[in-house]
């Protein structure tokens, strides 16, 4: 008798700077888009797992928010999210972009890593290669790695997808014997819910540039599942103030129109099935400090703590 397979699966942290190129590279590896993905920074809050197979490993990565300085009570609460992510994590994989080398942001998350680690594998992802020559690539990697030993370096493009497969495979290495953790077809932890409002969330942030980079949230309020195998979604989007309520709306409606066809495109195409969605925007000045607001992002309210 062929001796049984065994199994494989285990948590990766990805963590870097807002912007490094995480949502993006955990959206290659699970070979789907699980995770927010926009131009702008500190736009995934929650810590979204996506679950990614490779022979007879479950690699599940969370992807964890941006590492930045915080200023305010959400900000404080996704930093603790991200670093709380790397704690609970096998491996631990370190972002940051070839053309911007060692900021003083990769400098913050360098020092802080030591003790998060805790001697867990940290491996070097150095992503957007394709933005450099080949000696700078080899001066940032000989510089990164005196600052900390990394036990694997990765040059990547996690947006054309260079050296993914690589990393995708020292990473199902990596993982401990274990049964898998999720079944087979699901590629992400988080509610279909939430995942519904992070897409609505996102074109509201491509679609509003400037204008509203983070004074607004997304939650799905009512989901409705119909005889014929479609489903009603109806969302509400918070905002803090009434001019701010002006400026998602639009002209005639017209922002939040194409807001919402473009989020039920998206849906309908992440889902195979019909969807019909309703948004509705509502002022809610004090959205930020309610603890109910924290919970539907995924986040720990009392993080927000100073």
């Amino acid at each position: 008798m062929a001796p049984a397979m065994t199994t494989r699966a285990g948590f990766v942290a990805l963590i870097g700077e807002p912007n490094a190129g995480k949502s993006t590279l955990t959206n290659h590896l699970v070979g789907a888009k699980v995770s927010i993905v926009t131009h702008k920074v500190q736009t995934t809050r929650a810590r979204i797992r996506g679950v990614a197979l490779e022979g007879d490993s479950q690699i599940v990565l969370v992807d964890t928010p941006g590492l930045f300085k915080p200023r305010r009570r959400l900000d404080r609460a996704m930093v603790a999210a991200a670093w709380g992510g790397a704690a609970d994590a096998e491996v631990i994989v370190l972002l940051i972009e070839a053309h911007r080398g060692v900021t003083k942001g990769v400098e913050t998350i360098l020092d802080h890593l030591p003790e998060v680690a805790r001697n867990r594998p940290v491996a070097l992802a150095i992503n957007k290669i394709d933005k450099v020559s080949s000696d700078v690539l080899l001066g940032l990697t000989q510089d990164m790695n005196e600052r900390f030993p990394f036990v694997e370096t990765f040059m990547i493009s996690a947006e054309k997808g260079y050296g993914v497969a690589d990393l995708k495979t020292w990473l199902a290495g990596m993982m401990p014997e274990s049964p898998w953790l999720y079944p087979e077809d699901q590629i992400a932890d988080l509610p279909m819910r939430m995942i519904a409002a992070e897409m609505t969330r996102e074109k509201l942030t491509l679609r509003l540039h400037q204008e509203l980079p983070y004074q607004l949230t997304v939650e799905t309020e009512h989901w409705e599942e119909r005889p014929d195998g479609s489903a009603r979604v109806d969302q509400i989007v918070y905002v803090a103030r009434d001019g701010h309520k002006g400026i998602v709306l639009g002209k005639k409606g017209e922002t939040i129109k194409a807001v919402s066809q473009a989020a039920r495109a998206e849906l309908e195409e992440f889902l195979g099935r019909k969807i019909h969605l309703f948004l509705q925007v509502k002022v809610r000045p004090n959205w930020l400090e309610e603890s109910e607001r924290y919970s539907e992002m995924g986040l720990d309210f009392k993080d927000g703590n100073a």
